[in-house]
This record gives structure tokens, sequence and C-alpha cells, in this order.
């Protein structure tokens, strides 16, 4: 064991091979050893290969698309899908056909743009111009910035790495609030903690908000429960406006900034505006096309348009006018990256239920706890779920994991299947402030080094109990009203 350790701390190249290897052992063991009495042979196998990959990300054995594509590649070469090859390596590649990956990878797409073309900046220096004369103020600006281009930009660490956190940044410096010379509480750690607590509310209101929500979508259609763009919105709307006016005045009276009105924010927003100068003509397109976007997706349903085809037309539309060039589509490396692991993730989970794993988990669960009130497990299933992301360093990770044994078990014991199927997509947001690790856009915020590591725990449990309060109590009533259970 001791030799095991020391080999976990060796090198880079080590490092890998070690965890690698023990990956491979436990594998092996439950191969071997372990064979759950009404469970499929081919389910097993394949759920088997499923644990080791969400074990291997967790532990980032290999890059994420590196370590999918090598047990991709065990599927095909193995048969464990289908005994016929043909039928086998068709399941084993249905993922990259799945819409939700496409409708990732355009937003993605149309995220460049906004980022490209500056449009990203030019709207959060407005709002700090006009909301930037008091520190409260200014952290309701900062967080309807991040409001305004959510829907278009899947990836919260996008819209936060490059367009929020950086101007936050600057804006703090020039205000004289800096953690090297200890003047961090002046409006730093405030402005920093407030706006990645709101931003994980925002990730929630929006199916294309966050990576993972459209995978919660798919995976909840493999259960036959249908959630559009219209539909995720609508349920979303109130919990989350109510969440986003609260959290910053609750921040506000227990986490105060020493200074409370703001003598640069208002000039610093006005001065980078004028740097800018007028509104460019590929600022405009990407202006139009982002509204259209959002009026076909609520209106989808009613005109018959799927929200994957809304977002092809609005990648066409941009690479029509010029403003992205097919350069710009080859070198969006994140969104190549996660469209070849997020596939992969999504094919395995879709044939875990097609083998019946599903079936047979929720049946065994229901036998010990089917005697309680659907409301009841209702509540208990959200909470564990919620918690256990203290274990994760990733929300696709986690949702990828458990997603759809959940949904499976609420909707085995009579819970609504919408109900259960959109609180799990919120909750897979809302945990995402509990740590400094729980979001990838987590360590952004933490490595600035204004917050300290206390205060993000303590406060990230504050904030994630009345993020639940509000959603799990205001929320279902308004989830009632609008008769998703």
């Amino acid at each position: 064991m001791s030799k095991l350790v020391s080999a976990w701390n060796l090198n880079y190249k080590n490092v890998y091979y070690t965890k690698f290897f023990v990956i491979v052992i436990f594998g092996l063991l439950l191969w071997l050893f372990f064979s759950p009495a009404g469970l499929p042979v081919r389910a097993w196998h394949l759920f088997i290969v499923f644990i080791c990959t969400i074990i291997g990300i967790l532990f980032q054995v290999l890059p994420t698309s590196a370590l999918t594509i090598v047990l991709l590649s065990l599927l095909c070469i193995f048969k464990f899908l289908d005994p016929a090859p043909v039928k086998n390596l068709e399941y084993a590649l249905s993922g990259f056909a799945n819409g939700s990956i496409w409708l990732i990878l355009c937003a993605f797409f149309i995220s460049r743009a906004i980022v490209k073309t500056g449009l990203g900046k030019r709207i959060s220096y407005i709002f700090i111009k006009f909301l930037g004369k008091r520190t409260l103020t200014l952290s309701y600006g900062v967080a309807l910035s991040d409001l305004v281009l959510a829907p278009s930009m899947p990836s919260n660490t996008a819209r936060n790495g490059g367009i929020i956190y950086p101007i936050l940044k600057s804006l703090c410096m020039c205000c004289g609030s800096r953690p090297e010379d200890g003047t961090e509480k002046k409006v730093g750690r405030f402005l920093l903690l407030c706006q990645y607590q709101c931003d994980i509310v925002i990730s929630s209101m929006f199916l294309t908000a966050m990576a993972a929500n459209p995978l919660a979508a798919k995976l909840a259609q493999s259960l036959d429960v249908h959630i559009t763009w219209n539909t995720w919105f609508i349920a979303a709307a109130v919990p989350g406006i109510i969440s986003l006016i609260l959290i910053p005045l609750i921040l506000y009276k227990i986490y105060p900034p020493e200074i409370k009105k703001m003598e640069n924010a208002a000039g610093f927003g006005t001065q980078n505006l004028i740097d800018m100068g007028r509104m460019k003509k590929n600022e405009y397109i990407v202006l139009f096309v982002f509204i259209l976007l959002l009026i076909l997706w609520v209106f989808g349903p009613r005109l018959n348009l799927q929200d994957t085809s809304v977002a092809l037309l609005g990648l066409a539309l941009l690479l029509a006018t010029a403003v992205l060039q097919w350069e710009d589509i080859i070198n969006e490396k994140a969104a190549w990256d996660t469209f070849v692991w997020f596939a992969i993730l999504l094919m395995m989970a879709d044939n875990l239920d097609r083998l019946g794993f599903m079936n047979w988990l929720s049946s065994n669960i229901h036998h010990y706890i089917g005697n309680l009130s659907w409301l009841t497990i209702f509540f208990v299933l959200i909470l564990i779920y919620t918690y256990i992301h203290y274990i994760f360093a990733s929300q696709t990770a986690h949702v990828a994991a458990f997603y759809t044994t959940f949904l499976a078990l609420g909707i085995s014991m009579s819970v609504p299947p919408l109900l259960m199927a959109l609180a799990l997509g919120f909750a897979s947001n809302l945990f995402a402030g509990l740590t400094h690790y729980a979001s990838s856009a987590a360590p952004i915020y933490m490595g600035s080094k204004y917050i300290k590591l206390g205060d993000w725990w303590r406060y990230g449990l504050i904030f994630n109990i009345i993020n639940m309060a509000i959603w799990f109590g205001i929320g279902m009533v308004w989830w009632k009203i609008i008769g998703i259970w």
C-alpha cells in the first residue's frame, strides 16, 4: 500500500498510470466478483464501464475526452451494447447524432461571437455605468449583465472567465481593493462572492445557460419526460428572480463591503465604453441574432421548432454574415472537447436505460422506501442529490452519474415526472455554490484570493440553503400554478 501511495505522488505521467491502473483493477473486481440478481449481464457490464468513466473523470486519469474515447473503443471492440457488430457500433456512436449535443455545440459557437465582437463586454460596461454608484447596485448590475448573456452562452466558465471576472477584477483594483495588500474587504470579496452565487442561479434559469442543462433534458427524454427551452425558463423564472433579488441584499448584510459608495465604478464603465467607441456592425448583427434566438426559443413550441434547429439557424446567420469565420469554429477547442465527451457520456446513459439498468435499480430501491408519500420522497431525493455534490468537482460528471437514476427513482415512486426532472435540473446548478471546486467557474473566483476558503464554504452552504428554500418552497407553489405538478 505504501508503494501505491508513493506512486500516486510521483511525476505527472506516473500519476496518470497509477490512477488508470487502480481504476482498471476496480472495474475487473466488479466484473469478476459481483453479479446483481435480476440485472441483465450487458447492463451490468456497461454500468461498470460507465462508473469507471465517472471515477476517471473525477480523478483526472486522462483529459476527459481522451478517457471517454478509450472507453468508447472498449464498448466497440468487446460488443458491450449489442452482440451484432454493426448494431453495436451504431449504438456506440449514437451520442454524436443527438440533438442536445448539437444544441450545446452551437451555443458555444454563438458565445464565441459575443466575445469576439466585444458585445459581451459592452453590455457589462453599460450596467456598470448606470448601476455603479453604490456597491450594492453595482452587484445587481454585474448580475444583470450575466443574466443577459446567459441564454446564448452555455458555459458559465466562459461567461465568467472570458467576460465577467476580468471586468470585475479590473474594477476592484480601480477602487483600490487588492488581496495582496490586505484591502480585499473594501469591495472585492463582496463583489466576487456575490457574482459567483448569482451566477449559479442564472445558470439555473435557462436551458442553454450551463452545459449540463441540455444533458439533463436529454436524459429526461430517455425516460419519456420532455423539457423544452420554454418549459425550463417559465418554471425557473419566478424562483430565479427572487433568488437574484435576495442574494446581494443578504450578502450585503452578512458579508458587507467596507466601501458602500463607489466613486470610481460608474466612471470605470463610462471610460471603457468611450474606449470601445460606437457599436460596430458585427455587434448589431450578434445582438439581432441573440434577440431572434430568444424569441424563437420562447415561441418555438407554438411554431413547431426544435431548440437545436433554432440554435443551428443562429449559427448559420453568424457564418453567412461573416461575423464568425470557419477558422473561429475550428479553433473553438472547448466546444469540440465538450462535444466529444458529452456525446459519449450521453450514449452510455441512454444505453443503460435501454438495457434495463434503470428499471432494475428503481424496482430495488422502491422495495425499501416505496411506502413513503411521493412528496416526502421528492424532498429526500433532492436533498441527497444536492449534498453528495461535496464529493464532485464537476457538475456534468454529477449529472451524468446520478441524474437518470434519481429521476427514475422519483418517477417509480409516483413523483410527477416533469416536476422531478426540472427539480433535479435546477439542483444541478444550485449545488455549484457549495465549494470552491463545485464547478469549473469556481476556481476562477477562488484563485483571485479575494475570498478565504472558510468564507467560501460557510457562505456557500448558507446560500445553498436559502436557494433551496426559495426554489423548493416558493418554487413549488409557482410550479403548481403553472401545472408542473
